[in-house]
């Protein structure tokens, strides 16, 4: 049986990765996504072609012989871009690391490398395969060399087989007049100029005939179209220079030895600890013994025995320091992982139920080591909370949240991500112990994995409390997550537990209502089109606009016209059908997400229990999910109206508070601009006046649609937004859009130098900070993509004000939830979307709680500007607000 072989051209593959890919960074900032790309694609190729050999062939930057021609011809070449020149060198560590051979020699591209060792072992009777992206290898294809090249179409990649006979039948032409091919009609993407104006269909039509350039050449006056006739005769030494730069070099002098490039064990604790450095979950389960598992001393010991358990939480109860997580999933207790030091080695449990040692046994023996005098450090103490009636008290460290603070571009915050970068040690990922098994199944099959990953959680959360507090120490936001983000985790956990009562019927209601009109749109929608169709659909929805109804503006993509709200939102004035479209689009949405959705998350108590999450967004601002409930609907009346069926419960009402203008106030103050700061203090329409300042006219003269306008400019100017966005905003043309903005920096001149002075600090530290001193790295900055820099300098200019706004909230939302419990109300903080507060208050305790909420909302924060709040009461959510 004949041994095969697989050879891959390095910088080919890579760049098809980066290029398909979306950008991906681990936590150090490094771009990984060109990597990833390859070693999926590399994974691939193993499964399928089983190879005895692997080899992978670079480019070295120093020119080459078709380099210098090429230059030399026509400038220099595109350089690489930095997000994917940074991952060459790690690559090839990382191959190093697996045992894969790697070549490369200055002088030679890669495909002289590739055509060489292919044709040696094609001589030695083996059969080979070479993955590229480039067509140029073409010309190496026989009855036992296979090109196998990638080909991304419709979002999937598929990869294409020539031997020579699928040459010959895709291009009529033989492997080696694959050259000659190129020299005629050239290769952008390969720097091969060829003759101008000849494509493929002609110069496959001359080759069939005269088999090659030379002799295509020697009958030039025989040459039809004229076009390729005369480009023969102007350009031929280009065909010639195009053909010695499309030929592959079959000799070249490169060293190669077929033992080094047997495949022998890819995955090796090198190569482990590489694919958790570059946060490769994903191909950790490749690893058969989780890598550096056994490096690590840590005593894992699982504890099913009641008796064993009960002195085992005595023994807890004594430490002064203790690692423990609570592992629930879907409303199961699963076990209860401890940790301890123990002499110079961590000592660590899993308390797994069995017998008698039930869910709520593990639950009370929580609670109590949670209230003992030690120090508890835990991974997500929230997740325990929602078993447990729990006072916060400092002993209590969240290392999850820790993780966030330091970095909250990350998705999620793992006990090995954890211990990667604060401990320096590499523990098995969830993925290596229990594969793709949820905790719930792994509970059932694979208790001694499940085991391990419990104790890993402790160990993690016990040993990195003192490398987290350090780092927050030194980034300046140790205050910041003991004095805010701790104390809120305990709030938020409340606001959970009491969740909003919804009126069951009166949102079914809600729901019928929308079904009729929905039903009225769309007999309305058929009758305007003259057809039925599916109204859902964005292909059949584009071609009953763009085609049968001929409307303008019709952008074409692969899959059919675009029907996206910007486009449509353009046609709508000019069109009822398309204001009808857009209406049941909205009605269609608030009927699955909410009238239907909510419904699914009402308890057997009539009440809502979303979840509020610390860590999901880079600015600081809390999240909902589960339902989100900070996404109800609030710029159209029928949206509003869904609020109408969360209602306090009986005896209460709903008291809402907002911040008014939160952020502009706080623009104001960060970037100490005077006329802005005046404007606050002296209580003006701060609207109107960036009217009469911007289109400079009298104030009592500014007009509403003016007043519109200049709402839009500051509010913009929050987020950064450009002369194009105020544009589309405002329907104005984009110079009048920018010279808004121009007058607007005019008329408050520090604005400017403030927004322009985050741009500069986050070039310089990569990262800009709110007031209360929270980081927002921001990577975007060193793109060489102008979309991701300008969208980077969007996030410099808006982070430090909306984090500082949803700081402020956050220790309002303390302050108001303490005050409630100390001064031993019933009334209690149920809900918070983004600048605004909901109180289901007690009415008796009405003017209490509106004393509370002014005076904890309004001293959030001393800025230069006061800080004021709208507050309503009501029977339902929509009447409070």
């Amino acid at each position: 049986m004949r041994e095969k072989i697989l050879l891959i051209d390095g910088h080919s593959i890579l760049n098809r990765a980066f290029y398909g890919l979306p950008d991906l960074t681990n936590s150090e900032g490094l771009h990984t996504n060109a990597i990833y790309g390859f070693l999926n694609i590399l994974f691939k190729m193993l499964e399928e072609e089983k190879p005895d050999y692997l080899t992978v062939a670079f480019d070295l930057p120093a020119p080459t012989f078709r380099h210098e021609m090429y230059d030399a011809y026509k400038g220099t070449r595109k350089p690489m871009p930095s997000e994917l020149r940074e991952q060459v060198p790690v690559m090839k560590d990382v191959l190093k690391a697996m045992g894969i051979a790697i070549i490369s020699k200055e002088g030679y591209e890669a495909d002289d490398l590739l055509g060489t060792v292919a044709k040696r072992s094609e001589a030695k009777g083996m059969d080979v395969t070479v993955l590229s992206g480039d067509r140029d290898l073409l010309q190496l294809a026989t009855d036992h060399i296979c090109i196998r090249i990638p080909k991304t179409k419709g979002g999937k990649t598929t990869i294409e087989d020539y031997f020579a006979k699928d040459v010959q039948e895709k291009y009529q032409l033989s492997p080696l007049q694959i050259i000659e091919l190129k020299a005629l009609m050239g290769d952008t993407a390969d720097n091969i100029p060829g003759l101008p104006g000849v494509g493929e269909k002609t110069a496959t039509k001359l080759l069939l005939e005269y088999k090659n350039v030379e002799n295509a050449y020697a009958h030039v006056e025989e040459i039809k179209p004229n076009k390729a006739k005369n480009a023969f005769l102007e350009h031929y030494d280009l065909a010639v220079l195009s053909k010695k730069l499309a030929t592959i070099n079959i000799d070249s002098p490169v060293e190669y030895d077929w033992e080094e490039a047997r495949i022998h064990d890819l995955f090796t604790e090198e190569a482990y600890e590489f694919f958790k450095e570059l946060e490769f979950k994903n191909f950790l389960s490749r690893f058969e013994h989780g890598g550096a598992e056994q490096k690590i001393a840590i005593n894992v010991t699982a504890v099913t025995d009641w008796t064993e358990a009960e002195k085992l939480m005595e023994e807890a109860s004594q430490k002064p320091e203790l690692g423990l997580e609570l592992l629930e999933e879907k409303d199961r207790v699963l076990g209860l992982g401890l940790a301890w030091e123990d002499g110079e080695e961590t000592a660590t449990f899993a308390v797994l139920p069995q017998g008698f040692i039930t869910e709520s046994y593990l639950l009370e023996k929580a609670q109590e080591l949670c209230q003992s005098l030690g120090e508890i450090s835990s991974l997500n103490i929230k997740s325990m909370l929602k078993y447990m009636d729990l006072q916060q008290h400092t002993s209590m460290f969240d290392a999850g949240l820790a993780a966030y603070l330091l970095n909250p571009l990350k998705s999620e915050y793992t006990y090995d991500d954890i211990a990667k970068e604060y401990l320096g040690e590499m523990l098995p990922a969830k993925e290596d112990l229990l594969g793709k098994l949820s905790y719930e199944k792994a509970a059932a099959e694979q208790e001694e994995a499940l085991a391990k990953s419990i104790c890993y959680m402790a160990y993690a959360a016990l040993k990195s409390r003192e490398p987290l507090l350090k780092a927050l120490e030194e980034t300046g936001m140790k205050t910041l997550f003991m004095d805010m983000e701790m104390p809120l985790l305990f709030t938020l956990s409340d606001m959970e537990k009491e969740g909003i009562r919804v009126n069951a019927e009166e949102l079914k209601e809600y729901g019928q209502r929308l079904q009729v009109r929905i039903e009225e749109l769309e007999k309305l929608i058929w009758e305007q089109a003259g057809e039925e169709f599916n109204i859902n659909s964005p292909k059949q929805l584009g071609v009953i606009l763009f085609e049968k109804l001929q409307m303008p503006g019709g952008k074409k993509t692969k899959t059919g016209y675009s029907t996206a709200a910007d486009v449509l939102d353009k046609l709508a004035p000019e069109h009822k059908i398309v204001t009808d479209i857009l209406e049941y689009r909205q009605l269609t949405k608030l009927k699955s997400t909410y009238a239907d959705g909510l419904a699914n998350y009402i308890d057997a108590g009539g009440r809502i229990h979303s979840t509020f999450n610390q860590t999901i967004t880079a600015t600081g601002r809390i999240s909902s999910t589960e339902p989100n409930l900070q996404n109800i609907p609030i710029r159209t009346e029928l949206g509003r109206l869904l609020r109408k069926v969360f209602i306090p419960k009986e005896g209460f009402v709903f008291l809402d508070a907002d911040y008014s203008q939160i952020e502009l106030r706080v623009l104001a103050h960060m970037s100490g601009d005077e006329k802005l700061i005046q404007a606050y203090r002296e209580a003006q329409d701060i609207h109107r006046m960036t009217a009469s300042q911007v289109f400079h006219i009298p104030f009592e003269e500014v007009t509403p649609l003016q007043r519109r306008n200049a709402k839009a400019v500051n509010f913009g100017i929050v987020y950064g937004i450009s002369s194009f966005g105020l544009s589309q905003d405002l329907s104005i043309t984009r110079k009048e859009a920018a010279q808004y903005i121009e007058n607007y920096f005019e008329t408050y001149p520090k604005i400017k130098g403030f927004l322009d002075g985050l741009v500069e600090h986050a070039k310089e530290e990569g990262y800009v900070t709110t007031m209360f001193g929270r980081r927002r790295p921001v990577p975007e900055l060193k793109s060489s993509n102008f979309m991701q820099r300008s969208f980077g300098e969007r996030v410099a200019m808006n982070s430090p004000i909306q984090g500082t706004a949803a700081d402020i909230i956050k220790v309002a939302m303390i302050r108001v939830h303490k005050r409630l419990k100390e001064e031993n109300l019933k009334s209690r903080l149920i809900l918070q979307v983004h600048d605004e507060l909901l109180i289901e208050t007690a009415k008796e305790e009405i003017q209490e709680v509106s004393k509370i909420l002014e005076e904890e909302m309004k001293g959030a924060a001393a800025l230069s500007v006061s800080l004021e709040i709208d507050m309503h009461t009501g029977n339902n959510w929509y009447e409070a607000k």
